[in-house]
């Protein structure tokens, strides 16, 4: 059986939460119908989007059930399991797949930084816990990031990690499994390396931040994969890269939250007070973001 079990486009979905932290069902329920709206099927749940590292386990039991009762089931869902050490990372695993998740995220185990070996053991000890297939989370923004070789092999040496979620925003990484042909996921996880991943043949998918806030337009730009030399592709990847630019400037995911506000999905809340000059940032933010989709609406639709 081929490894390439995960593909296509999938939302990285905020978790939406009330001013103590804990899930904001209604508000998640308001975004997943939103997504599935916008032809979105797949969702990556419990990720940095989706600020892992404030989940508990019991959270991740109500952000799973919430999705799989939204889509009655019928949602692909890849479900991170990030955390600090072993034992957690096990536990959500668990959980994860008593609620039907597809497959895991998994990144490194964050804060301290690590050798290549230690994320070596860590991932060989997680992916003995379950049967469910996993793809490797490099995310060196906020954990240690992978090697090309640590990546390797462990795609071509544990069974069920059958690939890689890259959001370093480098393609060394899928070039490499590419080039030594490894059966693998080859997952962009930086929406900013999406098109060059295109052009150059070596993703088979994405795991999409902007997906989750503004999911036409990354359907627009992967519809266009098999013609990456055309007007539509050029189109598309423009205006996915001027949306990214805005959101650039807040931290992961504080635009993402302000534009589904903007846009009339869920309210934006936070786990820290948000400064004012924040604040004027997003207030700005959203007046741009509500010119520039009217003009852009009409070319996301013609790149589809």
């Amino acid at each position: 059986m081929s490894n390439k079990q995960i593909f296509g486009v999938y939302a990285a979905v905020l978790t939406p939460r009330h001013a103590d932290e804990s899930v904001n069902v209604v508000a998640l329920r308001s975004l997943v119908e939103f997504l599935m709206d916008q032809g979105i099927s797949r969702f990556a749940m419990n990720g940095a989007t989706g600020e892992f590292c404030l989940t508990t386990p019991e959270q991740l039991r109500v952000i799973l059930s919430t999705v799989n009762e939204v889509s009655a089931g019928t949602a692909e869902v890849l479900c991170g399991v990030g955390a600090a050490g072993t034992a957690l990372a096990i536990e959500l695993a668990a959980i994860a797949e008593a609620c039907g998740a597809k497959g895991l995220l998994l990144p490194m185990p964050y804060f301290f930084p690590y050798q290549q070996d230690d994320l070596d053991s860590y991932c060989r000890v997680v992916a003995a816990s379950t049967s469910l297939p996993i793809l490797l989370y490099n995310l060196p923004q906020f954990t240690s990031g992978l090697d090309k070789e640590t990546v390797r092999t462990l795609i071509t040496e544990v069974p069920n990690i059958i690939g890689i979620k890259d959001s370093s925003g480098s393609l060394e990484i899928l070039r490499d499994l590419t080039a030594h042909n490894v059966d693998a996921c080859r997952i962009v996880g930086n929406d900013s390396a999406l098109a060059p991943a295109l052009i150059e043949r070596v993703c088979d998918g994405v795991v999409s931040g902007v997906g989750c806030a503004l999911p036409e337009a990354i359907l627009a730009l992967f519809a266009q994969a098999e013609t990456t030399g055309s007007v539509e592709f050029e189109r598309a990847s423009t205006i996915l890269n001027e949306f990214i630019e805005q959101l650039n400037e807040f931290p992961t995911p504080w635009g993402l939250k302000w534009i589904l506000e903007a846009r009339g999905v869920c309210k934006a809340t936070f786990a820290q007070p948000v400064a004012q000059r924040r604040g004027a940032q997003a207030a700005a933010m959203a007046e741009w973001f509500a010119k520039w989709r009217i003009g852009v609406t009409h070319n996301i639709a013609t790149s589809k």
